[in-house]
């Protein structure tokens, strides 16, 4: 079989061809810079954009290193026919914006600021050329987008002017000391919308100080079909980074009887409806789209063998747990594996230390699904690679801007790392 890439079409003209690419390197090498001015420019003269972008994610920077790296990575693979291809990029971005409620003419605000701040960092590099080239890849990259974006819309049957519902929390559940889930249902007579294993919904919060803020949480579980359930984990503030806003605010204030504007379902990291046999590797938070996949199989394909990995810091840290294990006795063939870095004095079927998939029995032509913390989806994938899983039967989903699709990851060594804490909030660049 040919390893040559697939012959695209230029979509880029002639001209800004040469000058991106005469000019890609620079451009990569400021990119965070650029996107590090871009985002507080824009907001200081859009503040309504302040309640659509992840604050917190601006606090720490990922946001603009998101944006930095997914506008790179698009240019490249307009001159470069041997880059990574980029649709699945450009899908994931497209379905967090529809949970976000992003408009078309938003893009032209976004397009100003960046191609201004673009200006404003490479100086005089940037000729009248340049900048026509690099607005001709914004545009291209806003086109594709808007047009993805409007299909997601139309299917979801969701006016973009009207991007969330409001829904009533019916029960509270203290799943652990620092995981809550929410079980809520649309109040506004409507049913519920259609809901895949792994898919998000944007929670839109009304903070005390008055801020608004989206995040994104995943469907832990949509069973009944009328109602369904976030879980959240609070989000703990380390090396100077702030406290997670929402899930606090979530933890602190929210009660059965509140209402919480709520976005449709998105994410395109969704369970194929086949009978291979899945592998759901996750850390921490990671466990959400867990419980909502093995309910699925458990009601549409009991048959179908379910392998569950789960690292955590302690078994009393470990959500969700029991839920998971009691869906997964509906199933004919059904393995749970957990490792914890403390176990309980006494547990004799838990692991210790962080987790190591090398040895773990895994069924011919399983299908991966991972969840958790970059370093430890890099390790679950290298551990795999090795053991001769193709790439193309491993998927994953990033809690927080996705660092990993929009950029090439290094070479991964097949090491143990720790299980280190996920955010659970996705981002939108």
């Amino acid at each position: 079989m040919s390893t040559t890439a697939p012959h695209r079409t230029p979509l880029l003209s002639e001209g800004s061809q040469e000058v991106v690419r005469a000019t890609a390197a620079a451009v990569a090498a400021n990119a965070e810079a650029i996107t590090a001015r871009f985002y507080p420019s824009m907001l200081t003269a859009h503040p309504e954009l302040r309640r659509v972008f992840n604050t917190g994610n601006q606090a720490t920077g990922e946001q603009s290193k998101a944006l930095a790296a997914a506008v790179v990575a698009y240019a490249v693979q307009l001159i470069d026919p041997d880059a990574p291809p980029f649709d699945h990029v450009l899908r994931r971005i497209a379905h967090k914006h529809i949970s976000l409620g992003i408009r078309p003419d938003q893009y032209t605000i976004v397009g100003r600021h960046l191609l201004a701040a673009v200006g404003e960092v490479l100086g005089d590099a940037v000729t009248p050329e340049v900048g026509a080239a690099w607005d001709e890849v914004y545009w291209l990259f806003a086109t594709q987008l808007i047009a993805e974006e409007a299909r997601l819309y139309h299917l979801a049957g969701v006016d973009p002017a009207v991007p969330v519902r409001p829904y009533r929390v019916v029960r509270r559940v203290q799943e652990t000391a620092e995981v809550v889930s929410f079980v809520l249902e649309p109040a506004d007579g409507e049913p519920l919308p259609a809901v895949q294993p792994g898919q998000y919904v944007s929670v839109f919060a009304d903070l005390p100080d008055g801020a608004r803020q989206p995040r994104q949480y995943t469907v832990s579980s949509a069973r009944g079909g009328t109602r369904l359930q976030i879980t959240v984990r609070r989000v703990r503030g380390r090396d100077g980074a702030p406290d997670g806003q929402v899930s606090s605010f979530l933890h602190d204030h929210v009660a059965v009887g509140d209402l919480l504007d709520v976005s449709t379902p998105a994410g395109d990291v969704v369970l194929d409806d086949t009978d291979a046999p899945l592998l759901l590797a996750s850390a921490g938070a990671g466990i959400t789209p867990v419980l909502s996949i093995v309910e699925h199989v458990a009601r549409t394909r009991p048959h179908r063998q379910v392998v569950v990995a789960h690292a955590d810091r302690t078994a009393a840290d470990h959500a969700l747990r029991e839920t998971v294990l009691r869906a997964g006795a509906e199933l004919d063939d059904f393995t749970a594996l957990a490792w914890y870095e403390q176990p309980e004095p006494g547990d004799t079927t838990s692991r210790q230390g962080f987790m190591d998939l090398s040895e773990v029995p895994l069924p011919e032509g399983v299908q991966v699904f991972t969840c958790g913390p970059l370093p430890f989806m890099r390790q679950v994938r290298a551990t795999l690679l090795a053991r001769g899983v193709p790439a193309s039967a491993i998927r994953y989903e990033v809690f927080g801007p996705d660092l990993w699709g929009a950029a090439p990851e290094p070479a991964q060594q097949a090491q143990p790392v720790p299980r280190q804490e996920a955010r659970q909030e996705r981002v939108a660049v």
